[in-house]
Order: structure tokens, then sequence, then C-alpha cells
């Protein structure tokens, strides 16, 4: 499955580890996707999607 979240469309992005040395490595910083259960508000239904922590934060706060 991609890593990248259904609602806010975040995906990796690349980098640079960096030594002491000033070597540079490749790298990925990956999204922090947790999968949860969700209400889809068009069909009602419970569906599971990959979403992001910030993404579920944002939804909580929107429910209150």
């Amino acid at each position: 499955m991609a890593k990248k979240c259904e609602i806010t469309g975040k995906k990796p992005a690349s980098g640079q580890n960096r030594s002491h040395a000033l070597n540079a490595t490749k790298r990925r910083y990956l999204p922090n996707l947790i999968v949860k259960k969700v209400i889809d508000p068009k069909t009602g239904r419970m569906r599971r999607m990959k979403i992001s922590t910030s993404a579920l934060r944002t939804m909580n706060k929107s429910i209150r």
C-alpha cells in the first residue's frame, strides 16, 4: 500500500542524512500514518482509511 494520507495527501519526502564530517546519504521522511475507521460523509458508512495523525487531530478538533 502507498504511504500516503487519504485526506491531506501527505506522502514521503526525500532528503539527506548528514554526518559530523558532512557526508550526505539519501533518506526518506515518512508521514506518521495510522489506519483508522472513519465515517464516510457521502455514504454514511464506516471505512478504513490511512490518515496522518495531524489530520486525525484536525478531525477531532472539528467534532468538538
